[in-house]
């Protein structure tokens, strides 16, 4: 008798490139369902794939909720610093914190699943680390802001610096929960001016442009 040696199946080399598409698919299923309703089935619809397909690349709904939790932080605070990297101005970057750290209206899907994932945080550890660590990542952000504001003349606020990083994460937090929650009183335009408008009182102008 002849033995075959069956050799496990390797992953395909885009392996990352197809996580990536099923992250992209769980925000977009997300967003239609929410995630407390979400499913792997809903995933793999969005997807186009088959439920078998999605289980291979993840081994539960929660692990692909993690990774799709830790990439939106990632992509958020990576992203605004990013832009905020192409200005020496404090004001400048200042301004350009405040309308990037909002969200883009009611359908910023992303936005609206990493807001989601904070009422996940409660019963998850590893979602409750991701949730600090998207708060520190905004701590540090504007903290840097507020620092070199102080130090090169430019802002002249009463503050610490982490007073002031604490009340503009809270105001970004709040705005934009208004935002994407729908609430028709409460527009990106609105929010961003009431924030310029405290920081001025502050004593940290910011720029109106960006």
């Amino acid at each position: 008798m002849t033995w075959i040696t069956v050799k496990p199946m390797a992953r395909p080399r885009n392996q990352g490139a197809r996580r990536q598409a099923l992250i992209e698919a769980t925000y977009a299923a997300g967003q239609k369902r929410g995630l407390r309703s979400l499913s792997l089935t809903d995933v793999a619809a969005q997807a186009g794939l088959s439920r078998g397909t999605v289980l291979y690349y993840y081994g539960d709904l929660d692990g692909l909720l993690v990774e799709a939790h830790a990439a939106g932080v990632e992509r958020f605070c990576d992203d605004r610093d990013r832009l905020i990297a192409e200005s020496d101005d404090p004001r400048a970057q200042l301004g350009i914190a405040v309308r990037a750290g909002l969200p883009s209206g009611p359908d910023d899907a992303l936005m609206r699943l990493l807001y989601e994932f904070d009422f996940l945080a409660g019963n998850s550890a590893l979602h409750d680390e991701l949730v600090q660590k998207m708060y520190l990542r905004q701590m540090d952000t504007y903290r840097g802001i507020f620092a070199a504001g102080r130090q090169s003349g430019t802002f002249t606020p009463a503050l610490d610096d982490d007073q002031l990083a604490m009340t503009f994460v809270a105001l970004e937090d709040a705005y934009g929960l208004h935002i994407v929650g729908g609430n028709a009183l409460m527009t990106v335009q609105t929010a961003v001016a009431a924030m310029r408008a405290v920081a001025g009182e502050l004593g940290c102008p910011a720029a109106t442009s960006g």
